[in-house]
C-alpha cells in the first residue's frame, strides 16, 4: 500500500513538473512575439496610424464650425427666421436684397425666395464664395494679422463683406473707412464677431 502511494505521489509530482513547464514555454512564445520597447529607445509612430480617425474628426469639426457661423450669422440678420422681411425690404434668413440676388443670379419672386429654405441657404454659399473670391488677395495677405486695430480672419472679412459688400471691406483696407447699413452697424463689428470661424468653402 506504500509502495503505491509513493509511486502515485511521484507522478503527481512528474505532472505537475511537466505543466509548469509547458506553462512556462508558451508564455515565453507569446512574449517573444511582442516588441517591448528598451530603455532610452525612441519609438517613431507614423499617421497613417490614425489618419482615418483624423480625417474623420477634422472634417466633422470644419462642417460643424461652418455650420456655427451660419447660425451666428444668421440669428444677427434675422432671429434664423427664413420668412421675414424687414423695414428695408430684406429678405429671408441672411437678410438678402434684391440687388445682391441679382448680382448672384438668382431670379425669384419675393414669395418665392421665402418659402424656399435651400434657396435661402443655396444663395448664401454662393454669396460667400462669391465675396471669397473677390478678397481672396487680401485674405491671404492679412489673413491672421491687426489691420485698422481690428484682428482680421477670413470669416470676419467675409462676414462685413456680407453686411456691406466686398467694395466697402477694400475700402476700409486702403483708408480705414468703416461703412454702416441703415441700422447702423458697422463693417468692423461684423469682423470682430464673426471672426475666428473656419469656413468650408
Amino acid at each position: 500500500m506504500k509502495k503505491i502511494d509513493s509511486i502515485t505521489i511521484v507522478l503527481l509530482f512528474a505532472l505537475i513538473l511537466f505543466s509548469i513547464i509547458l506553462l512556462s514555454s508558451f508564455k515565453s512564445k507569446d512574449n517573444s512575439s511582442k516588441v517591448i520597447p528598451q530603455e532610452n529607445e525612441v519609438i517613431n509612430y507614423t499617421k497613417e496610424d490614425s489618419i482615418k480617425d483624423e480625417i474623420e474628426r477634422w472634417n466633422e469639426f470644419k462642417i460643424q464650425n461652418h455650420n456655427d457661423f451660419l447660425d451666428a450669422i444668421g440669428y444677427q440678420e434675422s432671429r434664423n427666421r427664413y420668412h421675414i422681411v424687414n423695414r428695408y425690404g430684406y429678405m429671408g434668413r441672411y437678410q438678402f436684397g434684391k440687388s445682391t440676388l441679382k448680382t448672384l443670379k438668382i431670379k425669384v419672386s419675393r414669395s418665392e425666395f421665402l418659402r424656399d429654405s435651400v434657396l435661402q441657404e443655396e444663395a448664401m454659399l454662393k454669396l460667400l464664395l462669391h465675396n471669397k473670391k473677390r478678397l481672396q488677395k487680401l485674405i491671404d495677405k492679412y489673413d491672421g494679422r491687426i489691420v485698422h486695430g481690428i484682428f482680421v480672419t477670413e470669416s470676419g472679412l467675409l462676414a462685413a463683406a456680407h453686411l456691406g459688400g466686398q467694395g466697402s471691406v477694400k475700402k476700409w483696407f486702403r483708408s480705414g473707412k468703416i461703412k454702416k447699413d441703415g441700422n447702423g452697424v458697422g463693417i468692423t463689428k461684423y469682423m470682430k464677431k464673426f471672426g475666428g470661424y473656419y469656413l468650408n468653402l
